[in-house]
């Protein structure tokens, strides 16, 4: 990355590095918000300061510095996993080893809720499958009112998801378990929410190398059919769900039928609704196994 007619070496711009970072970077669907994320993140700039320094010349150390930032992210390490968190619903959340980062298609799950019950309902909140306590915060930042309990087997995204708790400041009003889906407490629970493993193990290889190579296998595929983790979260709801209770599920794509299925074999007569993702797609499936009476407007 040098600049016209500047010797090798010699100072540059920090938008025009920006602008030569995000050349190498052609693999990303985003590769100039990239290298201006990364570029935040190395310099501690928030984006009206990296507005402003962009004429100011960057120094041997910075340029060594976001060049190690660019590299990783050529060899196709995830942005959020190069800086070490994510923002989800408004809240940041630190990331740490292979646990799921959040997406933000997930944020249809909170919609969701917000759609079907009031803020200042007096609810417990069941998160199967907690990862980094994305959802289960958001739900408590949603409900002022709410507790909640997390589940995960993942030892590493239990330790993450408590921490995540503390620093945002529901830690008083949310418990982490470690273990598997049975492990969760007997409830009742009025929200049980989950995002469950859903690629079939066949998908492994095509998927894109940042999913593939840098997120906990665990959090990613469920059997054969990428159905498993649905049977199990439905099977445990079944004697932990409050009466009027809702499941919310995120759906993988074109699962929406094969869940709706499972949900009403074990739910018969159940009302099932969906919410969309950013892309129009049914991402979130809602069951109401008592009619889920809608919140009052």
């Amino acid at each position: 990355m040098r600049q016209e007619g500047a010797t090798l070496g010699a100072p540059m711009k920090l938008e025009l590095y920006i602008r030569e970072a995000a050349k190498r970077l052609a693999h990303s669907q985003t590769p100039l918000l990239d290298a201006r994320v990364l570029a935040k993140h190395a310099l501690g700039l928030d984006d009206a300061a990296l507005i402003l320094a962009g004429d100011r010349p960057l120094t041997e150390e910075e340029r060594a510095k976001l060049d190690a930032l660019i590299e990783r992210r050529a060899k196709g390490e995830p942005v959020d996993r190069i800086v070490g968190e994510k923002e989800f619903f408004g809240l940041t959340f630190k990331l740490a080893g292979g646990v799921l980062s959040p997406r933000p298609d997930s944020e249809s799950l909170i919609e969701a809720a917000l759609k079907r019950r009031a803020r200042d309902s007096n609810l417990r909140i069941l998160d199967l499958g907690t990862g980094t306590g994305c959802l289960l915060a958001a739900l408590l930042s949603a409900f002022p009112k709410a507790e909640g309990v997390g589940v995960d087997i993942n030892s590493e995204a239990v330790s993450l998801a408590r921490r995540n708790l503390e620093r945002l400041g529901y830690a008083g009003r949310a418990t982490i378990i470690e273990g598997d889906f049975a492990s969760a407490p007997p409830g009742p629970f009025d929200i049980i929410i989950s995002n469950p493993p859903y690629i079939p193990e066949g998908e492994r290889q095509s998927l894109p190398k940042e999913v593939r190579d840098h997120e906990d296998a665990r959090a990613l595929f469920a059997g054969p059919d990428g159905l498993a983790a649905y049977r199990r979260v439905i099977e445990e709801s079944r004697a932990r769900l409050a009466v009027s209770g809702l499941i919310i599920l995120e759906l993988g794509a074109g699962q929406d039928g094969a869940v709706s299925e499972l949900a009403l074999t074990a739910f018969p007569g159940a009302k099932l609704s969906f919410e969309a993702d950013l892309s129009g797609r049914p991402r979130a499936l809602v069951i109401a196994p008592e009619g889920g009476a809608e919140k009052s407007v």
